[in-house]
């Protein structure tokens, strides 16, 4: 059935393979961006998140909006300043859009929003379902506040999926890009201990999760969107050395360098998340990468 979809956050690397997928689905797109420009399959319309600002244009006719919008975390350090825009722009977004749906009577029967196994926080080897507890530290109380804000959408009668993303691996682009740069320069080595779980996911697997959510109603509430086996850092390294013919140093990279150089933000990549989805699993999702070797090398022939 064609819906009429709302997108924020549609220049990412999910966002843009999103749109594709679902233009080939038969829907129909409307995204919301900060400035003018052209998307193909889709139609763009403003808004400013930081003064409250939305063309309300951009509501009409829509069923089911797909919430990606959110400052990159690991694009500048952590100082008091960045974090609160890193939370503002994902919780003072999702508040802007159901405001306008509230205020419209739009006919929105989905929110559909991204979230971060960062809700976790640091829980070296226990397995990790939607139904754990929410941890501790910057990234847990973001992603918190994140998942309430959207929550409120309930009390609208809106349907709510939070999708709790994992380490998304794509062709020149995100973590993937970050990680592969060093050791394509003879640099690459685990980080920390190596042995802090990172649950990862192709991203035409997280695609296919989001297409699904706007097509099935039974997708409802909190799921992790990682593969079904995550790895360890110090595997993800080898892997990914394996794959661009380069070697790994057999030494690590001390915690205590990686605070010297990333300082608070160095959390991202020593915190262990070893999550379970079984719940997708459960819910009939066929993942096309479910093993990390097979979506390198899906990754690296493109």
């Amino acid at each position: 059935m064609k819906k009429h979809i709302l997108i924020t956050g549609a220049t990412g690397m999910v966002g843009k393979k999103l749109i594709q997928t679902l233009h080939e689905k038969g829907h129909e797109i409307n995204v919301l961006s900060r400035k003018k420009g052209n998307i193909k399959h889709a139609k763009i319309y403003l808004w400013d998140v930081y003064n409250d600002k939305i063309d309300p244009e951009c509501i009409e006719g829509i069923d089911t909006v797909i919430h990606l919008a959110g400052e990159n975390i690991a694009e500048q350090k952590w100082t008091k300043e960045r974090k609160q825009r890193i939370i503002d722009s994902r919780v003072k977004s999702a508040q802007l859009i159901q405001k306008l749906i509230k205020d419209t009577n739009a006919p929105v029967k989905a929110f559909i929003s991204a979230s971060a196994v960062g809700y976790y926080g640091d829980c070296g080897d226990e397995i990790l379902t939607e139904t754990s507890s929410n941890g501790y530290g910057f990234l847990a109380e973001c992603c918190k506040l994140w998942e309430e804000s959207v929550d409120k959408g309930k009390s609208l009668g809106l349907r709510i999926v939070k999708f709790r993303i994992g380490v998304v691996l794509g062709s020149g682009e995100g973590a993937l890009a970050a990680l592969d740069k060093p050791i394509r320069y003879f640099a690459g080595a685990p980080l920390g201990s190596g042995r802090q779980w990172i649950p990862w996911v192709h991203v035409d697997d997280i695609v296919s999760m989001f297409a699904a959510a706007v097509d099935d109603p039974r997708i409802n509430g909190a799921y992790n969107a990682c593969a079904p086996f995550p790895v360890t850092n110090e595997t993800l390294t080898k892997a990914v050395a394996k794959a661009v013919h380069r070697p790994v140093w057999p030494v690590h990279v001390p915690e205590k360098i990686l605070e010297m150089i990333l300082g608070k933000m160095s959390i991202i990549v020593l915190t262990s998340t070893n999550t379970s989805t079984q719940k997708l699993l459960d819910e009939g999702f066929i993942f096309k990468y479910t093993h990390l070797e097979d979506a390198l090398t899906d990754i690296y022939k493109k």
